[in-house]
């Protein structure tokens, strides 16, 4: 019997522990969001030649949430990778040329250049 009891003792116990951190890391999500997107608002809108080098998809969950990413590369060399909208993803082709145009971390548009 008293191990029953202790049992029972501990079960809410533990639960809460788990609600308070799965509690935290929603809270810890939703404000790193909120800073990346005041930080991209922040960000001057930039405009740079640009070639599509290229493209991944991450799928979460059974097809429930499927994001883009384009990698693009700069003139000097350096490659950033941004998250787009699904159309935009069909759209590009790697090794297109164009102007790509992006605020921080903030996919804005390519326009491919012929």
């Amino acid at each position: 019997m008293f191990f029953g009891g202790v049992m029972f003792g501990i079960v809410p116990i533990f639960v809460g522990i788990i609600f308070i951190i799965v509690l935290g890391f929603i809270i810890f999500t939703v404000l790193s969001n909120i800073k990346q997107g005041i930080k991209n608002n922040n960000s001057p809108l930039l405009t740079v030649p640009a070639e599509v080098a290229s493209k991944r998809i991450h799928v979460q969950g059974d097809h429930s949430r499927t994001t883009y990413y384009v990698t693009f590369e700069v003139q000097s060399g350096d490659r950033m990778e941004l998250m787009v909208e699904g159309s935009e993803y069909g759209k590009l082709v790697e090794r297109d040329l164009g102007l790509l145009s992006f605020q921080g971390t903030r996919y804005i548009s390519f326009e491919r250049q012929k």
